[in-house]
């Protein structure tokens, strides 16, 4: 829905504040540079509990694997979604609309320390990033204090602490962890690609923590309903949706056979 969504913002003549860690800080690395050429986003992610695994150690994780985070105490649904890194895969979409760029233009960045929480590069190749501590009320404070900032009584960056000063990044393998390409890839046909993509992944998702599916079910189910779909396009929100609900619909049949 983001076409539809920020065509109202335009519309409206409004500024549409991120809450989320990643966009926040893509947002506050932007401040002070409206206007200035991107040459991309860099879009970390803390890679989850099976950060380094290969696609045959993915077959037997467990849900109770899937559900211990390193770095973020989360939702079930999101902590799933973290797993798969299909909330990558959900961010950069979301980047692609908030912050007006190609999908391309945007690079995953697995770093599981969590200080560094998204960047951008210019075209001078100047990086500007927000750091912090991982704590979700810094980036939610900041939306609602806008363009002010609340004090925060807790504890900031321990520079020299084990995870300050030891900040790593490395690239995610998108052969492993399949929805970060079925993400890219949805989001560059457009349509009712992404809202299938969605829809499907929230569906198996709940199977899976139903124990219904294995977790690489999720992944491999994804591929598998997207490589069938026939895309509508120019949608409205009426037609988001219906989208959204027959690819429920028919994502439970598929997985449930």
């Amino acid at each position: 829905g983001g076409e539809v969504v920020m065509a109202a913002v335009k519309e409206k003549g409004i500024k549409m504040l991120p809450v989320d860690r990643e966009h926040s800080a893509i947002f506050q690395s932007l401040e002070g540079n409206e206007g200035r050429k991107i040459n991309k986003i860099l879009l970390t992610a803390s890679g989850g509990p099976f950060r380094g695994y290969t696609l045959e150690q993915l077959e037997n994780v467990t849900l109770e694997q899937a559900l211990k985070h390193p770095n973020w105490s989360m939702g079930q649904k999101i902590t799933i979604d973290s797993a798969s890194m299909m909330n990558k895969g959900l961010e950069v979409i979301e980047a692609k609309w908030l912050f007006d760029v190609d999908v391309r233009k945007i690079e995953i960045l697995v770093h599981p320390q969590s200080i560094l929480h998204s960047a951008v590069e210019f075209e001078d190749k100047s990086v500007i990033g927000q750091m912090g501590v991982p704590d979700m009320r810094i980036p939610i404070a900041f939306a609602m204090s806008y363009p002010n900032r609340l004090p925060n009584p807790r504890e900031g960056i321990d520079w020299f602490g084990s995870k300050a000063a030891n900040l790593t990044f490395h690239k995610p393998d998108p052969e492993v962890f399949k929805c970060i390409k079925i993400a890219y890839d949805s989001s560059e046909a457009g349509g009712t690609y992404p809202v299938v993509m969605n829809a499907a992944n929230e569906v198996l998702v709940d199977l899976f923590l139903q124990r219904k599916i294995r977790f690489i079910d999720i992944q491999n189910n994804l591929e598998r309903i997207l490589d069938e779909h026939k895309p509508s396009y120019n949608l409205d929100l009426e037609g988001i949706l219906e989208a959204d609900k027959q690819a429920r619909i028919d994502t439970y049949n598929l997985a449930c056979k």
